[in-house]
């Protein structure tokens, strides 16, 4: 196993997906890509003047999430680390990043039946659509 990608959003889930991902790195001599998306803001029909974040700041926000969460889980250790932001919506820039991969890992937030399905859970894409292995970690389950 050469790459292993995990979707970062600095919930809880995303967290415990961080840790568990490391984890399998470590084990298996692998490189970790953390990656985060960020929407390109959009105004339809505003009649006020309203100022957005540019994308280089949009940019440092969201290597800034990946900072914080590599740092929350106490860093990589000897883990090989990439950090990777993406432009879009979370499961298109996930699916789009594990091309190549060998793994992919998120976390689920424990949005599941009718509900879940309803809301368009971006886990369920992920799965749907990767192009590789996908692992899911639920909520109390790091391992």
């Amino acid at each position: 196993m050469a790459r292993i990608v995990v979707g970062i959003d600095a919930s809880d889930p995303s967290l415990d997906a961080l840790r568990w991902a490391l984890e399998e790195a470590r084990l298996r001599g692998a490189e970790l890509e953390l990656v985060h998306a960020f929407p390109r803001p959009e105004l339809v029909g505003m009649t006020m003047v309203v100022t957005l974040p540019s994308d280089d700041e949009l940019r440092a926000a969201s290597e800034q999430v990946l900072a914080d969460a590599l740092e929350r889980v106490g860093g990589p250790g000897e883990v090989p680390v990439i950090r990777r932001v993406g432009t879009g919506g979370p499961a298109s820039v996930l699916v789009e990043a594990a091309e190549g991969a060998d793994l992919l890992v998120v976390g689920a937030r424990g949005l599941g039946g009718f509900k879940g399905l309803l809301l368009g859970s971006v886990t369920q894409q992920v799965i749907a659509h990767a192009p590789c292995p996908v692992v899911v970690i639920t909520p109390g389950r790091t391992g």
